[in-house]
């Protein structure tokens, strides 16, 4: 996926960028989504999509790498903020084979993960089926996409 370089900024009441994901936040805890909210979208941004994927995940699936945890679209060019297991948007399947926020659930004694948070901003309102997977969604939505940007946090079980 190209980078679209933007002034938009991520952020999350629950933590800071590069921080420990709070218990509160992860699938052995509550297993809540996170409070998130963006600033300075793009004026032309018809809609948005919020994804959350590990890297650091060993899951290789045809030939892609890491694991999504959350696949949120179809979301309006109104939304600068979801709140705290929020239940907007259409949601897309995540890797542990259900749909919806699916926390961050490291291997144990695998070290820290890294959850990126990624907010994107879409050139035209989607209006896409619920159940895509991540790289489905991706496929659909790369080429709308006119800004985006991203928080990270971190977790990990030993």
């Amino acid at each position: 996926m190209p980078f679209a370089l933007s002034d938009m900024q991520l952020t999350s009441t629950a933590f800071e960028h590069g921080a420990a994901i709070p218990k509160r936040h992860v699938k052995n805890g509550e297993n809540l989504s996170p409070p998130l909210a963006w600033e300075h979208p793009p004026a032309k941004a018809q809609g948005y999509a919020v994804i959350c994927h590990d890297p650091d995940a060993p899951l290789v699936k045809d030939a892609r790498y890491g694991f999504a945890h959350w696949v949120l679209y179809n979301l309006p060019a109104s939304t600068t903020a979801l709140e705290e297991g929020c239940r907007v948007g259409t949601v897309g399947a995540n890797d542990f084979g259900d749909s919806g926020y699916g926390g961050p659930q490291p291997p144990a004694g695998h070290g820290a993960h890294h959850y990126f948070f990624w907010v994107l901003a879409l050139d035209r309102e989607l209006t896409l089926p619920g159940g895509l997977t991540l790289w489905q969604f991706l496929e659909r939505a790369e080429p709308h996409v006119i800004a985006m940007n991203r928080l990270l946090g971190t977790y990990r079980i030993d």
